[in-house]
């Protein structure tokens, strides 16, 4: 027999050979469940949560957060992202049109999940994004402009507000959010991916100036959570589409 057959049919290669492909199996098998563990299927017609365990979800697991909450995945009892649409045909997975404001419809750009309702923690146990005025020991680069003061233009041009603020992530060290005043009044918060500070304005092409007064607020001045923040981010991300009816309409 040649050099590592075991038989004259068998051999440590296709021995290892079968092991992998058995190693293989496994750890596919493995990726699948985990990836459902949110919950599957994700179905917006369905009314309790998340599907519990059973192929292709897996079975629940408790875990240990640094603040000492624990969290449960999946979880029965967790609400999905609230949306306000009708189907557009009559069968499975049929695209959403949205009903009523489509910023808030909560669907296709806009859509949202039910993150938790607390802020963001750095590892101090302190709130990881705060407006400057709250964080004395950052600022704004010498080399970079300083938006505060500016104003803020929506995509049709018009001034929504004037600058108040800019909202930094102490982890990070980078700003995440620009605090408007808005000209008829209150604030919101403008996620900076979604902005272009230039020297002479801050521009917004995801939604119109008056589009800015449905921003979601935040309930604490100084602190956002992080639903908040998927709320917020979802607005805009709507606008790229609703914002304006051209927007919904096909390129060709």
């Amino acid at each position: 027999m040649d050099t590592g057959a075991i038989t004259q049919y068998v051999d440590v290669a296709q021995l290892v050979l079968y092991a992998f492909w058995i190693f293989f199996f496994g750890l596919i098998y493995y990726l699948q469940r985990e990836s459902h563990r949110e919950g599957y299927p994700m179905d917006p017609g369905r009314e309790n949560g998340p599907v519990t365990p059973g192929w292709p979800t897996a079975t629940p697991k408790t875990y240990e957060l640094e603040d000492g909450r624990s969290f449960l995945a999946p979880d029965v009892n967790r609400p999905d992202g609230a949306y306000s649409a009708t189907p557009t045909h009559n069968w499975a997975g049929s695209p959403l049109d949205p009903v009523g404001d489509p910023l808030l419809a909560g669907v296709g750009p806009g859509a949202w999940a039910a993150r938790a309702d607390h802020p963001d923690m750095t590892l101090e146990g302190e709130a990881k994004i705060v407006p400057l005025r709250a964080a004395a020991d950052h600022g704004v680069a010498r080399q970079d402009t300083d938006p505060r003061g500016l104003p803020v233009y929506g995509a049709d041009k018009e001034v929504a507000g004037v600058v108040h603020d800019m909202w930094v992530d102490k982890s990070e060290m980078m700003f995440r959010y620009i605090e408007v005043n808005l000209k008829a009044g209150g604030s919101v918060l403008l996620p900076v991916n979604f902005s272009r500070i230039r020297k002479d304005g801050v521009s917004v092409h995801a939604i119109l100036a008056a589009q800015f007064a449905n921003v979601p607020k935040t309930r604490n001045p100084e602190q956002i959570t992080l639903l908040e923040e998927e709320k917020i981010m979802a607005y805009y991300g709507a606008g790229l589409l609703y914002a304006t009816p051209d927007r919904m309409e096909p390129l060709l």
